[in-house]
């Protein structure tokens, strides 16, 4: 019996900032059972000459010329700009992959449409580790849920929960604790910075339980992640320290992660739930 070939899934790339950039990089470096087929930036003449240089040869499209080119969008873009793509896309009955997945929490309803209209919403781990023992563990029960993290003082300039604080980063000379509170508000408050809390939290025990410190460090020079869950399961603790990309919000691991999450589309085994 002749194995039934598998169609390459056709991918676009929304937004080109450090990580859609490494993305189109790889991605149109060729990546097996993956087509890139478009990107789409604010500015298209600078994207058309980032994709020259990089290599890409793909074309520079509108955010909603994206959806017919695509069987999966991945959304690299500010939170404001979530949720008109993901609608059009899941309306279509397609996945989309979320970066910031700190706007899912803003706008439940998209998970109602992708359940209507057979589409998918995906977040990859991303920055963080160890989202596959946390929803294991929320297959039965999570007592609680806290992450603390700790950033270089550039990494969280013009951070709204910050802008209304009245604390510049630049000028923080000793490690002092900017953020206490859910993971809701700290998706609000810290909507570039802190997608990870989002994806902690509607991986394990929610947005209002999930506990999160902001540090401020200068002492660091990376984003240090500590997780410490406590359950029926098991109790575990977890640390990762993510080198900045060209973006120092963003780890350059965020990239990758969602490379490793497009090959199990295609991979005949598939390591990690």
């Amino acid at each position: 019996m002749i194995a039934e070939v598998k169609r390459a899934i056709r991918v676009s790339i929304a937004g080109l900032g450090a990580v859609g950039q490494e993305l189109a990089r790889r991605l149109g470096g060729g990546v097996d059972g993956i087509d890139l087929t478009a990107v789409s930036a604010a500015d298209r003449d600078k994207a058309t000459l980032t994709l020259a240089r990089i290599g890409v040869d793909v074309p520079v499209l509108a955010l909603d010329e994206l959806e017919p080119v695509s069987d999966v969008v991945v959304e690299c873009l500010p939170a404001r700009f979530v949720e008109p793509l993901a609608r059009a896309v899941l309306l279509a009955g397609k996945e989309i992959i979320v970066l910031s997945a700190g706007a899912l929490l803003e706008h439940p309803e998209l998970v109602e449409l992708a359940e209507q209209h057979g589409g998918r919403i995906s977040v990859p781990t991303g920055a963080l580790l160890g989202l596959d023992a946390v929803t294991a563990a929320a297959e039965g029960e999570i007592h609680s849920v806290k992450m603390t993290s700790r950033k270089p003082p550039g990494s969280l300039a013009g951070a709204p929960h910050l802008d209304v604080a009245g604390i510049e980063p630049e000028t923080v000379t000793e490690p002092i604790r900017v953020f206490s509170g859910s993971a809701r508000e700290a998706a609000a408050g810290f909507p570039a910075n802190l997608n990870v809390a989002a994806a902690l939290a509607m991986a394990g025990v929610g947005p209002e339980r999930t506990l999160v410190e902001v540090w401020i460090d200068p002492a660091v020079t990376r984003n240090v992640h500590h997780i410490e869950v406590k359950a029926d399961a098991a109790d575990f603790s977890m640390t990762i320290e993510n080198v900045p990309s060209d973006n120092p919000r963003t780890g350059r691991i965020t990239a990758l992660s969602v490379i490793s999450l497009l090959r199990k589309r295609h991979a005949a085994l598939a390591v990690g739930s």
